[in-house]
C-alpha cells in the first residue's frame, strides 16, 4: 500500500486557550516495531483534549498533536516476532484493512501509529464512526461503572450531567443492569433526551434545588454511588446526597478540579471517593481488549445507543468550534471530528 510521507493533523506548540490550536502538516508517523498505523476516518473530542491544550495535564514535547481517540483502517502491522507470535495478539485477528477503533494521544490527524494492545478491533455491527463516538467515553462508561463502582439491580445511582457523551451511556449502562438512574442537567430538552436513554428522574439544576430533589427521590437516604464529571461546582453538594456507605465516583473537571479536602470529610457517612482513569482499567492488554470486546457487544446488540450530537472538519477552526461547544454545554451526546471518509 503506498502512503503519503506528511499528513494534515491539530495540535499545538503550547498550551493556552482555544487560539493555541493549529492546523498542522506533520511527517507520516514512523511505526515502532509493535505499533499499528491506522489511516483514521474520525476522532472523538473529549473533555481530556481541553485539559492538554490549556496545560492542565503535562505534555512532554511540541508540537503535540492532539486527540485521544479515534478509529479506521489499518495500514500496516507490528513487525515485532514476539508481538505476532503472543497469544494476545492473535487474538485480536488483525489484518491490513481491517477496522479498529484506538486509544492513544495523536488521534486528530489523517494517520495515526498506537501500540498494538490500544486498537481494538470493530465487529461488523459497528461503524468507525460509531467506533470513534464510543470508545473513550464508553470504555469509561463500563469500567468505571463495574469497578469503581459495581453497579447492580436496585441499586439507585446519580450521574451528573447526564445528556453529555458519557452521561448518556452511564445512564443507559446501569439501567441495563436494574438501577434506578437519576440525572442532572440543564435543560427541558436534554432532560427528554436524558429519558429516553434510560434516566428514570432527571433534575434541572437551572431551576430545582439538586439537593432537596434527589433526597426526595430517595426517601432522604440518598443514592448508592454518584458519577460526578463536573468537578468543583458539585463536590461539596455530593456528599449531602450519597448515602452511608456510598460510592463517589469523580470522573472528570468539567468545572475546574476538585480542590483539596481533609480525609475526616469522609468520616460522617462512612463514604468512599475514587478518582479513577480510565487507563488503569485497560492497562493490561487482557483487560482493553476484554473491555472493549464487551463495549462493542454492547452496542452492536442495541443495549447502548451513541448519540452524536455534531461532526466538525479537520482543522484548526473545526477543532477549536468543538471544543467551545463541549466546554460551553452546549452539546447533547459525543462531538466527533471526520478526518476522511471510511
Amino acid at each position: 500500500m503506498s502512503l503519503p510521507t506528511t499528513m494534515k493533523a491539530v495540535g499545538i506548540y503550547k498550551t493556552g486557550d482555544f487560539d493555541v490550536l493549529e492546523t498542522l502538516e506533520q511527517p507520516l508517523p514512523q511505526a515502532t516495531p509493535g505499533d499499528v498505523l491506522v489511516k483514521i476516518h474520525y476522532t472523538g473530542v473529549n473533555f481530556i483534549d481541553t485539559y492538554f491544550r490549556k496545560g492542565l495535564y503535562p505534555i512532554k514535547q511540541f508540537p503535540q498533536i492532539l486527540g485521544s481517540e479515534g478509529a479506521g483502517e489499518i495500514v500496516a502491522l507490528p513487525t515485532d516476532e514476539a508481538v505476532l507470535a503472543s497469544e494476545e495478539y492473535k487474538l485480536r485477528g488483525f489484518a491490513v484493512g481491517g477496522r479498529v477503533a484506538i486509544y492513544g494521544m495523536g488521534a486528530l490527524a489523517e494517520y495515526h501509529s498506537v501500540p498494538w494492545d490500544k486498537a481494538y478491533p470493530l465487529p461488523a455491527a459497528v461503524s468507525t464512526r460509531t467506533g470513534a463516538a464510543s470508545l473513550t467515553q464508553g470504555l469509561t462508561a463500563l469500567t468505571f461503572a463495574t469497578e469503581a463502582y459495581d453497579v447492580q439491580a436496585g441499586d439507585t445511582v446519580l450521574v451528573h450531567t447526564v445528556a453529555g457523551g458519557l452521561g448518556l451511556l452511564l445512564a443507559q449502562l446501569a439501567k441495563a443492569r436494574g438501577a434506578t438512574v437519576i440525572g442532572t442537567t440543564s435543560t427541558p430538552a436534554k432532560a427528554a433526551l436524558a429519558r429516553a436513554h434510560g434516566a428514570d428522574h432527571v433534575v434541572l439544576y437551572t431551576q430545582e434545588d439538586t439537593v432537596a430533589r434527589v433526597l426526595e427521590l430517595t426517601g432522604g437516604a440518598g443514592v448508592h454511588a454518584i458519577f460526578d464529571g463536573v468537578g468543583k461546582d458539585t463536590f461539596e453538594a455530593d456528599f449531602k446526597m450519597i448515602r452511608r456507605k456510598g460510592t463517589i465516583v469523580s470522573i472528570g473537571n468539567a468545572s475546574g478540579a476538585v480542590p483539596p479536602f481533609p480525609p475526616l470529610k469522609l468520616v460522617e457517612k462512612n463514604v468512599r471517593l475514587l478518582r479513577p482513569t480510565l487507563n488503569n482499567y485497560i492497562y493490561t492488554p487482557e483487560e482493553g481488549r476484554t473491555y472493549a470486546a464487551e463495549l462493542f457487544g454492547l452496542i452492536a446488540a442495541g443495549t447502548l445507543k451513541v448519540n452524536v450530537h455534531a461532526e466538525y472538519p479537520l482543522s484548526a477552526e473545526g477543532v477549536r468550534e468543538a471544543q467551545k461547544d463541549l466546554t460551553g454545554g452546549k452539546t447533547t451526546g459525543k462531538l466527533i471530528v471526520k478526518v476522511a471518509d471510511p
